[in-house]
């Protein structure tokens, strides 16, 4: 059975470019998303779900890891609603949690046992830099912290049976969810450009690099592990 990477969120953005990566590493892409890639890739598996009730979405990822030997699962599904800490609402909090924390532990509670039983698995979270803070991210903020305390909780849980689980920060990519929320002519945007070491935004295909590092065979002595790729903005900060 040709080894699986399930990656949620992986039609466009950072989801995309991880999956085209993964492909071209010789994995069959199972895509999880409410929306279809514009194209698919050579034996992909689209499936289409609205991920932003978890609990309707557990028996859905447990069908997956039963028909495909799941070896890598990438929680890469996330929605930003940007408020400051006075705007900030308990159903903002609720919404984004559902997502970006709901999401990842269902899908990573459907694999894993299926990854235990074989004795290896992968597991990257899609975190942020924004875990270390940013302004008007208060709940987006506080999910992607969470995210990194559950990739190391998951990884002194489950390396012993062969998977590790990391997580990927990205600091400024060039999406289509960043410039929805960063207006190219805001001055925001511009102290946001101003402050990256390396003088560019990243690309969805750094982060792909990044996911494809740490899900590589040969990758087994690291887990538990924050990798920030930010052009440097992390520096310092935290």
């Amino acid at each position: 059975m040709t080894r699986s990477a399930l990656i949620t969120g992986a039609s466009a953005g950072i989801g995309r470019a991880t999956a085209v990566r993964l492909a071209a590493d010789g994995y069959l892409i199972i895509n999880v998303d409410r929306s279809p890639p514009q194209a698919l890739l050579a034996g992909e598996r689209y499936v289409a779900a609205d991920l932003a009730r978890p609990a309707d979405s557990a028996g859905l990822f447990e069908s997956i890891a039963g028909e495909h030997e799941v070896a890598v699962l990438v929680n890469n599904v996330a929605t930003v609603r940007p408020a400051s800490v006075e705007d900030a609402t308990l159903d903002d909090l609720d919404a984004v949690v559902r997502l970006n924390l709901g999401t990842a532990l269902v899908a990573t509670q459907a694999v894993v046992g299926r990854m235990k039983d074989r004795g290896y698995g992968r597991v990257v979270n899609i975190s942020s830099r924004a875990a270390l803070g940013k302004e008007l991210r208060s709940v987006y903020a506080a999910t992607k912290a969470g995210l990194n305390g559950l990739t190391r909780t998951w990884a002194l849980e489950l390396s012993r049976y062969g998977i590790t689980v990391n997580a990927v920060a990205p600091g400024p990519i060039d999406t289509a969810l960043f410039r929805q929320v960063n207006p190219a002519d805001s001055p925001r945007t511009r102290a946001i450009l101003e402050a990256i070491p390396v003088r560019r935004l990243g690309q969805p295909e750094d982060i792909a690099h990044a996911v494809a590092s740490l899900v590589d065979p040969r990758s087994g002595f690291i887990t538990g592990q924050v990798l920030n790729v930010c052009g440097g903005m992390s520096i310092g900060a935290g």
